[in-house]
């Protein structure tokens, strides 16, 4: 019998699976849906945009988006050893002091921005040096890109122009203003968690990691969990745990999971014939997302990422680690105000040396440049639902983009700096046509329309099994899930509100402390 069984080996169940096993006392089993990441595109950084639909990505789709013209917009996850940090941009961002102080302020107790840092710290493996802000002694490598596109640096100097400042480090004293963003990788590779927390520990006795394990049920005693069913090779297998279930399957399965084993809205779950054993109604709840938008101008000389693939870029990368394939795509951007009334960023940039188009499917054969503002804090609340008891269907994924009007001008705001910072005297050399949305495009009215045309997910979804004391909570400050005994969620999925930036560094963050609060709890046992 396991001590604890972790379900889904994304960046929080990584973490875990290294640092309970640290005891070697304590038995580990670490379950993923998903395949080993041996595929060899994985670990080339600019490779990742090849990754989406396939058999190493769920493939979501959420359901019509009412305020974005009733569009589906596909919602990539990792389905694979590391999870979504197997096919994200690698870009590292903590997010800013006041997300954290928040959720204290909410009344989850340990989670300010002080004591969060201590987590990020350890975490960190970081290649500029430690200091007040950063560890070097961590799992996860922290980095500069080695071969930054000449573009990038154009951005930088546009941006100035344009009046915002330069800024060395998101993750330091200040977040707002522009600069190169650190990536996950080392020896200019891919650094999932994966390959940071849960490749060096395979050779432990007391760590058994199962791929391509879909976990189907939770199962409990009452109110106490006693293991779970799930399907491998097409056969439902059940484990019985001694201590804890651990639910590390994301804002999208984590929910799911729960909801199909019994725990949530009660009328919800008795419309499709679930049995009951909690009801838990904000369990699903709270879903928040970042919407990006992109302006994509074509450029007039040939040093974009558009070459990709050229048979000199694969074997510069292969052979010595250099050149395009090392690129994490988004290698620039900032934070900053829409406005100077503001008392925080609200707004984030990506700026990309190439043309991104759908997710990057629409191929363009001619040299570009992306600039897209991204909605850090949405005031537009979603849901995750059932579409049935079936545990290996997809549930119903409703985020409600831009329900509410101010998430809307947000983003106009956002469209209209981009384009301004995109005229500059820094870019006159390379600019050629506006591709995206065009000229033709200038009414308010107009750059409305073309948001709700053109608006997709950052793949930052958070917030489903939200970490709180008040009625529509689903942990508490440990994680621990309300009402029943043996069950924690440790991933994305329990951020109260979302925080301002790339949601990956927060989620190992998680980890980090729920493992500490675990090991607490074992040594006084």
């Amino acid at each position: 019998m396991y001590d604890y069984v972790i379900i889904g080996a994304g960046s929080a169940g990584c973490v875990l699976a290294n640092r309970l096993t640290e005891n070697p006392q304590t038995k580990v089993l670490l379950l993923e849906a998903g395949s080993p990441d041996k595929y060899q595109k994985i670990h080339i950084p600019a490779a990742f945009p090849d990754l989406f639909k396939t058999k190493y990505d769920w493939n979501f789709y959420t359901e019509k988006q009412s305020y974005l013209n009733n569009r589906q917009l596909y919602f990539p996850r990792g389905k694979v050893l590391g999870g979504s940090s197997s096919i994200n941009a690698m870009i590292y961002i903590r997010g800013n002091d006041s997300d954290y102080d928040n959720w204290h302020n909410l009344g989850n107790q340990g989670w300010s921005s002080q004591e969060v840092l201590t987590y990020f710290k350890k975490a960190e493996n970081q290649s500029r040096g430690v200091s007040e802000y950063h560890g070097v002694t961590g799992n996860l490598h922290v980095t500069d890109l080695r071969d930054r596109n000449f573009l990038s640096q154009v951005f930088i100097k546009a941006a100035m122009e344009f009046g915002l400042t330069y800024n060395h480090d998101f993750n330091g004293v200040e977040q707002e203003g522009v600069g190169f963003y650190q990536v996950n990788q080392k020896n200019h590779q891919r650094h999932s968690a994966a390959t940071a927390y849960l490749k060096p520990v395979l050779s432990r006795k007391n760590l058994t990691v199962q791929t391509n394990s879909q976990v189907t049920r939770i199962l409990f005693d009452g109110k106490q969990v006693i293991g779970l069913t799930y399907n491998y090779q097409n056969i439902e297998h059940e484990i019985r745990v001694n201590q804890e279930i651990i639910l590390s399957a994301g804002t999208i399965n984590s929910p799911q999971l729960l909801m199909v084993s019994g725990i949530g809205c009660a009328e919800h779950l008795k419309s499709l014939d679930i049995p009951v054993i909690l009801d838990l109604p904000g369990v699903g709840q709270n879903l928040q997302d970042h919407l990006f938008v992109s302006i994509v101008y074509k450029c007039t000389k040939p040093i974009t990422l558009a070459n990709l693939e050229r048979p000199d870029n694969i074997l510069k990368y292969l052979f010595f680690k250099r050149g395009d394939l090392t690129s994490n795509i988004a290698e620039a951007g900032g934070f900053l105000k829409t406005s100077e009334n503001l008392n925080n960023i609200n707004l984030q940039l990506h700026f990309i040396p190439g043309c991104l188009i759908n997710h990057g499917f629409s191929k363009r054969k001619e040299h570009g440049f992306t600039l897209g503002p991204t909605l850090l804090y949405p005031q537009s609340k979603g849901k995750i639902t059932l579409h049935s008891k079936n545990p290996l269907e997809p549930p119903l994924i409703q985020p409600l983009y831009l329900a509410e009007q101010q998430d809307l001008q947000v983003l106009f705001h956002g469209v209209k700096i981009c384009r301004q910072i995109l005229q500059q005297k820094a870019f006159d050399t390379f600019r050629g046509e506006e591709i995206i949305p065009g000229y033709q495009i200038q009414t308010d009215e107009d750059i409305c329309n073309f948001i709700r045309n053109t608006a997709e997910s950052l793949y930052h979804p958070v917030g489903t099994c939200k970490m709180g004391n008040d009625s529509m909570s689903v942990v508490n400050s440990k994680l621990q899930v309300h009402g029943v005994k043996g069950l924690r969620i440790v991933d994305a999925s329990i951020m109260p509100n979302i925080i301002g930036g790339n949601t990956n560094a927060p989620t190992i963050m998680i980890a980090e402390k729920a493992a500490d609060m675990i090991k607490q709890e074992e040594g006084s046992r």
